[in-house]
């Protein structure tokens, strides 16, 4: 069974999808051994960890979908994967599409911004015109040729233009054909119930740590009508914070410090399934 049919059978059930983001392979391998259903490929951690910069659209497509492939390749559960705005006109979004189909993802979200885009909680965001939008909508529709790709139609109207501006351009995406509408840029719980309310039909939500919507919980946002719902920088910002912690402590005490949230060796290579690589090695090799 393919990720995104994997993904297809999770969402005709009525328990919502919970998938925290992972912003490298090794995050999505510890999100898989923490018994999520999915995880979400960010490009706000692809970003982080690749270039060490914000995320402001500095990833090309060659570099997105290679992370996708990456991740896609060391875990079971599906990947949902940011594809930006599809990184330029209907043809570019179709070789989108085939890129991450190639990758093995299971959904891909394209948003409505301007190029360059940038992060949806950023200041700044420009949007595309939304007739515009949703037939590049279309085009991803179209290039996805059959396959069972989930095409997420995200708008980043919300912070520049108001809900009733984000809710007409979800209603519109949803006309145009996508398999879930995704309106980003939440920052509030009265944000999250108005779009529960006002936008029927399947539906992505993401929660950003330290903000009022993120006090709801999975059995809340399921109870409104959510079906999936990413936490895209809840790893990405624990990892930071451990590492800063961890090296301010090197620093001060000039030598590591044992702490109860670091990692053990042993638990790192049960994560990484060392035994699994070494046993699969010394099935192969010859003796001497």
């Amino acid at each position: 069974m393919s990720a995104a049919v994997t993904l297809r059978t999770r969402l005709a059930q009525p328990k919502i999808v919970v998938a925290p983001g992972a912003p490298d392979s090794l995050t999505a391998r510890l999100v898989q051994q923490a018994g999520f259903d999915a995880t979400y490929m960010t490009g706000f951690g692809a970003t982080s960890v690749r270039l060490g910069t914000p995320d402001l659209g500095l990833l090309t497509l060659t570099e997105m979908a290679d992370h996708a492939r990456n991740m896609a390749r060391a875990v079971d559960i599906p990947v949902i994967a940011d594809a930006d705005t599809g990184y330029g006109g209907p043809l570019n979004i179709s070789r989108t599409v085939e890129e991450y189909l190639q990758a093995g993802v299971a959904a891909l979200h394209l948003e409505d911004q301007v190029a360059p885009k940038r992060c949806g909680q950023l200041a700044g965001i420009r949007l595309t015109p939304a007739d515009e939008a949703a037939l590049r909508l279309k085009a991803a529709i179209s290039a996805r040729d059959g396959n069972d790709l989930l095409i997420i139609g995200r708008t980043d109207a919300l912070p520049v233009a108001g809900i009733n501006e984000a809710v007409d351009r979800a209603k519109r995406y949803q006309d145009a054909g996508i398999d879930l509408a995704f309106i980003d840029g939440v920052k509030t719980c009265a944000e999250v119930e108005a779009i529960a309310t006002m936008v029927a039909g399947p539906k992505v939500i993401s929660l950003v740590d330290g903000t009022d919507a993120a006090t709801l919980t999975w059995k809340h946002l399921q109870e409104m009508g959510f079906n999936i719902v990413l936490y895209a920088v809840t790893t990405l910002f624990a990892q930071a914070r451990a590492s800063a912690e961890a090296l301010a402590a090197l620093k001060l005490a000039g030598r590591p410090e044992s702490t109860q949230v670091a990692m053990s060796y042993d638990d790192f290579c049960q994560a990484v399934d060392l035994v699994g690589h070494q046993e699969f090695a010394e099935m192969f090799e010859i003796c001497r």
